[in-house]
Protein backbone atom coordinates (compact mmCIF):
# COMPACT_ATOMS: atom_id res chain seq x y z
CA UNK A 1 0.00 0.00 0.00
CA UNK A 2 1.17 3.41 -0.57
CA UNK A 3 1.71 5.84 2.11
CA UNK A 4 -0.99 7.18 4.85
CA UNK A 5 -1.80 10.77 3.87
CA UNK A 6 -0.22 13.75 5.67
CA UNK A 7 -2.85 16.76 5.31
CA UNK A 8 -6.09 16.65 6.53
CA UNK A 9 -9.24 17.37 4.85
CA UNK A 10 -12.82 18.84 5.77
CA UNK A 11 -15.10 19.27 3.35
CA UNK A 12 -18.43 19.97 2.29
CA UNK A 13 -21.14 18.20 -0.51
CA UNK A 14 -24.42 19.31 -1.59
CA UNK A 15 -26.77 17.10 -3.53
CA UNK A 16 -30.55 16.68 -4.00
CA UNK A 17 -33.04 14.46 -4.49
CA UNK A 18 -36.56 14.77 -7.21
CA UNK A 19 -39.90 13.29 -6.76
CA UNK A 20 -37.95 10.29 -4.43
CA UNK A 21 -36.99 9.16 -1.71
CA UNK A 22 -33.33 9.20 -0.48
CA UNK A 23 -33.40 7.91 3.09
CA UNK A 24 -36.54 6.18 4.27
CA UNK A 25 -36.97 5.37 8.13
CA UNK A 26 -37.80 1.78 8.96
CA UNK A 27 -39.75 3.10 12.08
CA UNK A 28 -41.57 5.12 10.33
CA UNK A 29 -42.97 2.53 7.34
CA UNK A 30 -40.03 3.96 5.24
CA UNK A 31 -41.07 7.29 5.03
CA UNK A 32 -38.06 9.88 4.38
CA UNK A 33 -36.28 11.07 7.44
CA UNK A 34 -37.07 13.91 8.77
CA UNK A 35 -36.38 16.62 11.83
CA UNK A 36 -39.54 16.55 13.59
CA UNK A 37 -39.05 19.88 15.46
CA UNK A 38 -37.90 21.62 12.22
CA UNK A 39 -39.42 19.77 9.04
CA UNK A 40 -35.58 19.51 7.55
CA UNK A 41 -35.13 16.39 5.63
CA UNK A 42 -32.13 14.08 6.96
CA UNK A 43 -29.96 11.33 5.71
CA UNK A 44 -27.61 9.19 8.09
CA UNK A 45 -24.15 8.96 7.63
CA UNK A 46 -24.36 5.41 7.45
CA UNK A 47 -26.46 5.64 4.23
CA UNK A 48 -23.79 8.04 2.19
CA UNK A 49 -20.95 5.47 3.24
CA UNK A 50 -23.48 2.49 1.81
CA UNK A 51 -23.11 4.19 -1.35
CA UNK A 52 -19.46 4.73 -1.73
CA UNK A 53 -18.98 1.32 -0.36
CA UNK A 54 -20.97 0.39 -3.50
CA UNK A 55 -19.56 2.44 -5.75
CA UNK A 56 -15.64 1.59 -4.39
CA UNK A 57 -16.52 -2.26 -5.22
CA UNK A 58 -18.15 -1.66 -8.94
CA UNK A 59 -15.03 0.44 -9.93
CA UNK A 60 -12.01 -1.34 -7.94
CA UNK A 61 -13.28 -5.14 -8.27
CA UNK A 62 -10.47 -7.75 -8.11
CA UNK A 63 -8.25 -5.54 -7.29
CA UNK A 64 -6.11 -5.70 -4.33
CA UNK A 65 -6.24 -3.92 -1.03
CA UNK A 66 -9.53 -2.54 -2.34
CA UNK A 67 -12.56 -5.40 -0.83
CA UNK A 68 -15.25 -4.22 0.67
CA UNK A 69 -15.94 -5.58 4.32
CA UNK A 70 -19.62 -4.25 5.47
CA UNK A 71 -21.29 -5.70 2.29
CA UNK A 72 -25.03 -7.04 1.56
CA UNK A 73 -25.00 -11.14 3.02
CA UNK A 74 -21.55 -10.79 4.15
CA UNK A 75 -20.75 -12.89 7.03
CA UNK A 76 -18.49 -11.03 9.20
CA UNK A 77 -16.77 -13.31 11.08
CA UNK A 78 -15.46 -15.91 8.46
CA UNK A 79 -13.68 -12.46 6.69
CA UNK A 80 -12.06 -12.42 10.45
CA UNK A 81 -11.09 -15.82 9.88
CA UNK A 82 -9.49 -15.01 6.74
CA UNK A 83 -7.14 -12.27 8.14
CA UNK A 84 -5.85 -15.54 10.38
CA UNK A 85 -5.47 -18.10 7.77
CA UNK A 86 -3.70 -15.92 5.81
CA UNK A 87 -0.99 -14.76 8.46
CA UNK A 88 -0.90 -18.81 10.08
CA UNK A 89 -2.48 -17.45 12.83
CA UNK A 90 -4.79 -19.55 15.55
CA UNK A 91 -8.00 -17.60 16.55
CA UNK A 92 -8.50 -19.63 19.54
CA UNK A 93 -4.52 -19.14 20.97
CA UNK A 94 -4.08 -15.56 19.76
CA UNK A 95 -2.87 -12.74 21.68
CA UNK A 96 -2.56 -9.33 21.58
CA UNK A 97 0.22 -9.16 19.40
CA UNK A 98 -1.37 -11.47 16.74
CA UNK A 99 -5.01 -9.21 17.11
CA UNK A 100 -3.05 -6.56 15.96
CA UNK A 101 -1.47 -8.31 13.10
CA UNK A 102 -4.94 -9.13 11.76
CA UNK A 103 -6.20 -5.83 12.52
CA UNK A 104 -3.48 -4.54 9.82
CA UNK A 105 -4.41 -7.15 7.36
CA UNK A 106 -8.17 -5.82 7.45
CA UNK A 107 -7.36 -2.27 7.45
CA UNK A 108 -4.83 -3.31 4.21
CA UNK A 109 -7.39 -5.80 2.09
CA UNK A 110 -10.50 -3.65 3.14
CA UNK A 111 -10.81 -0.31 1.62
CA UNK A 112 -13.70 0.33 3.86
CA UNK A 113 -12.20 -0.29 7.39
CA UNK A 114 -9.16 1.74 6.53
CA UNK A 115 -11.81 4.53 5.72
CA UNK A 116 -14.22 3.96 7.97
CA UNK A 117 -13.52 2.03 10.38
CA UNK A 118 -14.65 -1.45 11.81
CA UNK A 119 -15.96 -2.75 15.06
CA UNK A 120 -14.29 -6.26 14.30
CA UNK A 121 -13.56 -7.42 18.28
CA UNK A 122 -17.00 -9.98 18.19
CA UNK A 123 -16.22 -14.24 17.56
CA UNK A 124 -12.90 -14.18 15.69
CA UNK A 125 -10.74 -11.01 17.53
CA UNK A 126 -9.55 -8.75 14.64
CA UNK A 127 -9.73 -5.66 16.87
CA UNK A 128 -11.40 -2.31 16.61
CA UNK A 129 -10.33 -0.02 13.99
CA UNK A 130 -11.23 3.96 13.91
CA UNK A 131 -11.30 4.90 10.92
CA UNK A 132 -10.00 8.70 9.51
CA UNK A 133 -13.09 9.58 6.75
CA UNK A 134 -16.35 10.77 8.94
CA UNK A 135 -19.64 11.80 7.61
CA UNK A 136 -22.19 14.09 9.48
CA UNK A 137 -25.74 13.59 8.72
CA UNK A 138 -27.30 15.28 5.90
CA UNK A 139 -29.95 18.25 6.21
CA UNK A 140 -31.98 19.60 3.81
CA UNK A 141 -31.48 23.41 3.33
CA UNK A 142 -35.35 24.09 3.12
CA UNK A 143 -37.63 21.91 5.40
CA UNK A 144 -39.66 19.15 3.36
CA UNK A 145 -43.30 17.75 2.85
CA UNK A 146 -42.89 14.41 1.64
CA UNK A 147 -46.08 13.12 -0.29
CA UNK A 148 -47.60 9.76 -0.40
CA UNK A 149 -48.42 8.21 -3.67
CA UNK A 150 -50.82 5.68 -4.35
CA UNK A 151 -49.56 3.42 -7.16
CA UNK A 152 -50.98 -0.26 -8.62
CA UNK A 153 -50.11 -3.08 -9.83
CA UNK A 154 -51.93 -4.55 -12.62
CA UNK A 155 -50.22 -8.11 -12.08
CA UNK A 156 -50.54 -10.69 -9.45
CA UNK A 157 -48.76 -13.20 -7.90
CA UNK A 158 -51.25 -16.23 -6.66
CA UNK A 159 -54.19 -17.51 -8.15
CA UNK A 160 -55.83 -17.20 -5.05
CA UNK A 161 -55.46 -13.54 -5.45
CA UNK A 162 -56.71 -13.55 -8.41
CA UNK A 163 -59.49 -14.78 -7.22
CA UNK A 164 -60.07 -12.50 -4.53
CA UNK A 165 -60.09 -9.81 -6.66
CA UNK A 166 -62.24 -11.01 -9.39
CA UNK A 167 -60.52 -10.83 -12.58
CA UNK A 168 -59.82 -6.77 -11.24
CA UNK A 169 -55.94 -7.56 -11.35
CA UNK A 170 -55.18 -4.42 -9.48
CA UNK A 171 -53.51 -4.21 -6.56
CA UNK A 172 -53.10 -0.90 -4.20
CA UNK A 173 -49.92 0.20 -2.75
CA UNK A 174 -47.81 3.04 -2.46
CA UNK A 175 -44.39 5.08 -2.21
CA UNK A 176 -43.30 8.16 -0.41
CA UNK A 177 -41.52 10.70 -2.18
CA UNK A 178 -39.97 14.54 -1.60
CA UNK A 179 -41.19 16.46 -4.33
CA UNK A 180 -37.56 18.24 -4.26
CA UNK A 181 -34.94 18.77 -1.68
CA UNK A 182 -31.16 19.91 -1.68
CA UNK A 183 -29.03 18.45 1.06
CA UNK A 184 -25.79 19.64 2.67
CA UNK A 185 -22.95 16.86 4.33
CA UNK A 186 -19.99 17.79 5.89
CA UNK A 187 -17.25 15.24 6.06
CA UNK A 188 -13.73 15.30 7.89
CA UNK A 189 -10.59 13.29 6.95
CA UNK A 190 -7.78 13.01 9.89
CA UNK A 191 -4.39 12.30 8.85
CA UNK A 192 -3.33 10.93 12.16
CA UNK A 193 -5.77 8.05 11.87
CA UNK A 194 -5.11 8.01 8.82
CA UNK A 195 -1.34 7.17 9.59
CA UNK A 196 -3.14 4.27 11.66
CA UNK A 197 -4.88 2.47 8.59
CA UNK A 198 -2.76 3.48 5.81
CA UNK A 199 -5.45 5.15 3.93
CA UNK A 200 -3.27 6.84 1.05
CA UNK A 201 -3.45 9.67 -1.74
CA UNK A 202 -4.77 6.65 -3.57
CA UNK A 203 -7.55 6.10 -1.20
CA UNK A 204 -8.62 9.77 -0.93
CA UNK A 205 -8.75 10.23 -4.53
CA UNK A 206 -11.27 7.10 -4.66
CA UNK A 207 -12.92 8.49 -1.65
CA UNK A 208 -13.22 12.17 -3.96
CA UNK A 209 -14.91 10.49 -6.89
CA UNK A 210 -17.15 8.21 -5.32
CA UNK A 211 -18.58 11.34 -3.42
CA UNK A 212 -18.89 12.47 -7.00
CA UNK A 213 -20.56 10.13 -8.94
CA UNK A 214 -22.03 7.37 -6.30
CA UNK A 215 -25.75 8.39 -7.37
CA UNK A 216 -24.66 7.66 -11.26
CA UNK A 217 -24.88 3.63 -9.92
CA UNK A 218 -27.46 3.97 -7.34
CA UNK A 219 -30.43 4.54 -9.73
CA UNK A 220 -34.04 3.32 -8.60
CA UNK A 221 -37.63 3.78 -8.89
CA UNK A 222 -37.91 4.73 -4.98
CA UNK A 223 -35.09 7.05 -4.79
CA UNK A 224 -36.28 9.60 -8.31
CA UNK A 225 -33.37 11.58 -9.29
CA UNK A 226 -30.12 11.98 -7.08
CA UNK A 227 -27.35 13.66 -8.49
CA UNK A 228 -23.99 15.28 -6.29
CA UNK A 229 -23.83 18.82 -7.07
CA UNK A 230 -20.94 20.28 -5.45
CA UNK A 231 -18.33 19.80 -3.26
CA UNK A 232 -15.87 21.86 -1.88
CA UNK A 233 -13.00 20.22 0.16
CA UNK A 234 -10.81 22.64 2.55
CA UNK A 235 -6.86 21.09 2.82
CA UNK A 236 -4.99 21.54 5.77
CA UNK A 237 -1.10 21.91 5.29
CA UNK A 238 -0.69 20.51 8.74
CA UNK A 239 -1.30 16.71 9.71
CA UNK A 240 -3.80 18.34 12.55
CA UNK A 241 -4.91 21.31 10.78
CA UNK A 242 -4.41 25.15 10.56
CA UNK A 243 -8.36 26.13 11.13
CA UNK A 244 -11.20 24.88 12.60
CA UNK A 245 -13.46 22.71 10.65
CA UNK A 246 -16.75 24.58 11.86
CA UNK A 247 -14.75 28.31 10.59
CA UNK A 248 -14.31 26.71 7.45
CA UNK A 249 -18.02 25.56 6.80
CA UNK A 250 -19.33 29.17 7.69
CA UNK A 251 -17.52 30.17 4.57
CA UNK A 252 -20.43 27.94 2.44
CA UNK A 253 -23.47 29.47 2.32
CA UNK A 254 -26.65 28.45 0.17
CA UNK A 255 -29.09 31.67 -0.69
CA UNK A 256 -33.03 31.00 -2.31
CA UNK A 257 -33.20 31.96 -6.13
CA UNK A 258 -35.64 32.28 -7.69
CA UNK A 259 -39.43 33.36 -6.73
CA UNK A 260 -39.56 34.57 -3.59
CA UNK A 261 -41.98 32.29 -0.78
CA UNK A 262 -42.41 29.68 -3.96
CA UNK A 263 -41.31 25.86 -3.02
CA UNK A 264 -37.88 24.91 -4.32
CA UNK A 265 -38.61 22.71 -7.25
CA UNK A 266 -34.60 22.09 -8.88
CA UNK A 267 -31.27 23.17 -7.64
CA UNK A 268 -31.54 26.43 -9.95
CA UNK A 269 -33.51 27.61 -7.09
CA UNK A 270 -30.07 27.77 -4.63
CA UNK A 271 -27.53 29.87 -4.44
CA UNK A 272 -24.12 28.29 -3.56
CA UNK A 273 -21.98 31.09 -2.18
CA UNK A 274 -18.39 30.25 -1.15
CA UNK A 275 -16.19 33.23 0.49
CA UNK A 276 -12.54 32.59 -0.26
CA UNK A 277 -10.98 35.28 0.85
CA UNK A 278 -8.62 35.76 3.39
CA UNK A 279 -8.27 32.27 3.73
CA UNK A 280 -6.11 30.03 7.08
CA UNK A 281 -2.83 30.24 6.53
CA UNK A 282 -2.00 26.36 5.35
CA UNK A 283 -5.98 26.28 4.01
CA UNK A 284 -6.59 25.90 0.89
CA UNK A 285 -10.18 25.37 -0.71
CA UNK A 286 -10.10 23.13 -4.24
CA UNK A 287 -13.81 22.79 -5.69
CA UNK A 288 -14.34 19.00 -7.24
CA UNK A 289 -17.55 19.82 -8.09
Amino acid sequence: MNDAIRNRYDFVLFFDVENGNPNGDPDAGNMPRIDPETGHGILTDVCIKRKVRNFVELTESGKEGYNIYVREKAILIKLHERAYKALNLEPAKAKANDVEKARRWMCQNFYDVRAFGAVMSLGVNCGQVRGPAQFTFSKSIDPVVPREVTITRMAVATEREAEAQKGENRTMGHKFIIPYALYRMHGFISAPLAERTDFSEADLELLWQALQNMFEHDRSASRGEMNSRRLFVFRHDHRLGNASAHALFERVTVERAGIAGAPARAFSDYNILVNKENLPDGVTLTERL
